[in-house]
This record gives C-alpha cells, sequence and structure tokens, in this order.
C-alpha cells in the first residue's frame, strides 16, 4: 500500500472512542518522536510550524512552510498531512503540485481569511477544484471555521460541511467546536470528523471524543506550545 492509500485507511471503520490521534510535528525531529512513538500517521500544525520558523500564526511565507512539511515528510516514513492554512493564494493545480512535492499526502484548507469566513459556494467550489487537480492523491481535510469566526451556529457548520464534502473533502473539521454539540454535528454531517483536543485538561480526552462521535483527533500547536514551556522551565533553571 502507498502512503495516501494507508492514511485513508486509517480513517475507516473507526470504533466508537478509538479516534484516530494524529500529533502535530513542528520539525523533523519531533516528527520522529512521535513517529518512534508508535503513531501511525502525523498532521502538521501551521502555527505550530510558524513558531518555531520564527513567525506569528498566518504569516509565514508558503515557500517555507513548503520547505519545513518536507523536511518533516522525509524523516519519517508514516504518512504526514500538512495544515497550508487557506492555501496561500495558490491555484489549486500548484497547490497540489506542491503539496507532492512536499511529499505530503493530505492537507487541512480553512474556509476562513483575515479573521472572515469565505463564501461556502465558493470554497465548496476551490475544494471540487482542488480534488479534481488531486484526484485520489491527497486527503483533504476542510476547515470550518463558523465557532471562530462566525456565529458559533452548529447548523452553519453543518450546512457548510455539506456543501465541503459534495465537493469531495475526505473529512471535515469544525474547529474549535464546543464538545456539547459533538453529538449533533455526528449527527448532520457525513463521513470522518476532526475534532481539536486540548491539552489543559479542560476538554475530553482523544478517547472521550472519539465517544462523541470524533473519527480522528489532533492538538493544533498545543504540542509546541506545551514543549515551548517546558523549554522555558529549562531556561529559567539554568539561569537561577
Amino acid at each position: 500500500m502507498t502512503k495516501i492509500d494507508v492514511f485513508r485507511a486509517l480513517h475507516r471503520k473507526r470504533a466508537q472512542g478509538d479516534p484516530l490521534v494524529l500529533p502535530g510535528p513542528w520539525d523533523a525531529a519531533t516528527a520522529r518522536v512521535f513517529a518512534e512513538a508508535g503513531f501511525p500517521a502525523l498532521a502538521t500544525p501551521s502555527a505550530g510550524v510558524a513558531a518555531s520558523l520564527g513567525y506569528a500564526d498566518g504569516a509565514t511565507p508558503a515557500d517555507e512552510m513548503f520547505a519545513a512539511v518536507a523536511r518533516i515528510a522525509r524523516a519519517v516514513d508514516v504518512p504526514v498531512s500538512a495544515d497550508i492554512e487557506d492555501g496561500y493564494g495558490l491555484a489549486p493545480k500548484e497547490l497540489v503540485e506542491r503539496l507532492l512535492e512536499a511529499g505530503a499526502v493530505g492537507c487541512n484548507l480553512e474556509d476562513s481569511n483575515g479573521g472572515a469566513l469565505k463564501d461556502p459556494h465558493e470554497q465548496a467550489e476551490f475544494l471540487a477544484e482542488v480534488r479534481s487537480a488531486a484526484a485520489d492523491r491527497l486527503f483533504v481535510n476542510a476547515r470550518v471555521d463558523v465557532f471562530v469566526h462566525g456565529d458559533g451556529d452548529p447548523e452553519r457548520a453543518i450546512e457548510r460541511a455539506a456543501l465541503y464534502v459534495a465537493a469531495g473533502a475526505d473529512c471535515v473539521y469544525p474547529i474549535l467546536a464546543p464538545t456539547a454539540v459533538l453529538p449533533l454535528l455526528r449527527a448532520g454531517i457525513q463521513g470522518p470528523i476532526n475534532m481539536l483536543a486540548r491539552l489543559d485538561g479542560e476538554g475530553p480526552s482523544p478517547a472521550g471524543l472519539g465517544e462523541l462521535g470524533a473519527t480522528r483527533v489532533t492538538f493544533g500547536s498545543g504540542l509546541q506550545r506545551r514543549a515551548t514551556a517546558a523549554v522555558q522551565e529549562i531556561a529559567d533553571a539554568l539561569k537561577g
């Protein structure tokens, strides 16, 4: 099986309470740590990669992001999906080519830009063009930003998700959706759902999110921020 075949298979027939857990490496070293720990696939976080490169979230130049993804994918044998924000304004064909050149098997694509939601029909058209250019070579995770930049209405999230799935998205990611609405989202959305897990103990565990309907779980930049906090503690101890 190719890496994309493996990645697709990991999303199929997940038992309730057993979601696909995808840690987010921000460089080659952390990718190797997660792969050697036994995780079957990884998903880069754009904010975590940005921080590792010295940029604010959303400010990483496309060339540097793709180069970082390539270093991560090259460092491990497991499939790597890449968070590429809203696509950096690239045409679908070029976007797909650059992802494949970097060694990615999938991507996250946001439906907002500059803090504002995009028109869902235009976003669906964009996703359809990405799917057409990629054929079966990429797993497309369509992020739904209703709970970040919209009114937080689950029905709006479900409506957007339906358009994106119809356009060919393989998975839907209602980022920062409250745990309480996950069962409603699960009932209204066809196919896999990606949920964000918190590391501060405030939200459900990955298994808990799986019980509520999540197919897969990612962590955003949470792992990178936690690692940075640990480095800060070491720095403070050295200085003190």
